[in-house]
């Protein structure tokens, strides 16, 4: 028996487009068929999010710590710049034309620079000076907060001490805001997650070198879908279920008639991939020897 001896199928947006059109019962007609179906899915993806679905996106971040410094964006977060080798960590640089204001916390490399949140918008080819060092460099290009901003969660928080990594507690915002003196340096042992549209980390107390970092893993956003063309960010075992889902939220739109059916089967395909896409560990039951018979 000859069998394919591929395991590379994949389906792009137009196909999963078309695929739902047809479990609707319609066809694909019109460019604003592509368009309303594209636009479903998308808002199908965002959905995923809130049921903690996208396991396969979990990644691992590390970003550095520096002294003084609270509060560090949610992913990695740098400045490219003509050269950094006289800037120092933990001073702020203030944009000579915008007046936008940044910290930085780690010199990467001599073009790139690690830094909080900005306050304020930078502007490409603007001067920037040192708070502290009085250094001065031009911003090369404009800052991205896109892989901030695609942070939906932290799942795990470690901080790396001398090669020693020390589990931190999370707390909720109501604990943080209730620490009496936030001010306090030394080992972080808290952390808070703020999850605004650009999500941002709280530590406690506040770091006292710049020679710890944070190491996390972040759930983050899956990948929109922009073109027609594009494959989606999502493993095989998935397909099914966005198959089925974009089905049902057509459905919604073009064939009511087809509701009940649609969404029971993409609750199905949900509660299979669901099941299926969640972590595994040995698991061992042993007996208790407390308990002896007379």
């Amino acid at each position: 028996m000859a069998t394919s001896g591929s395991t590379n199928f994949e389906l792009d947006v137009a196909d999963y487009i078309e695929e739902a059109f047809e479990r609707c019962g319609l066809e694909v007609r019109t460019g604003n068929d592509l368009k309303t179906a594209n636009r479903s899915l998308n808002l199908m993806l965002a959905e995923w999010a809130n049921r903690g679905l996208n396991q396969w996106t979990i990644e691992q971040t590390t970003i550095a710590l520096a002294s003084g410094v609270a509060t560090y964006p949610a992913g990695t977060l740098t400045m490219t710049v003509g050269a950094s080798g006289s800037f120092s960590v933990a001073e702020t640089i203030t944009g000579g034309t915008s007046g936008a204001t940044t910290v930085i916390t780690n010199l990467t490399s001599a073009t790139s620079i690690a830094i909080t949140i900005p306050t304020g918008t930078f502007t490409s080819g603007e001067t920037l000076t040192g708070g502290t060092s009085g250094a001065t460099t031009t911003l090369s290009s404009a800052i991205s907060l896109d892989n901030v901003k695609a942070t939906i969660d932290l799942l795990s928080v470690v901080l790396r001490r001398s090669s020693t990594d020390y589990s931190i507690d999370r707390v909720s915002r109501d604990s943080y805001l209730n620490i009496p003196n936030k001010s306090t340096t030394g080992r972080p042992s808290q952390f808070f997650i703020d999850r605004q549209i650009i999500p941002k980390i709280n530590v406690w107390p506040t770091p006292d070198n710049s020679t710890d970092t944070l190491i996390f893993n972040r759930l983050v956003r899956i990948e929109d879908a922009d073109s027609f063309t594009d494959n989606l960010d999502l493993p095989f075992r998935f397909y099914p279920c966005l198959a089925a889902g974009l089905a049902y939220y057509l459905s919604v739109k073009r064939a009511p008639d087809r509701i009940s059916v649609l969404k029971a089967l993409y609750e199905e395909e949900m509660e299979r991939a669901m099941t299926e896409d969640r972590d595994r560990a040995s698991f061992h039951v042993a007996p208790s020897l407390s308990y002896s018979r007379a």
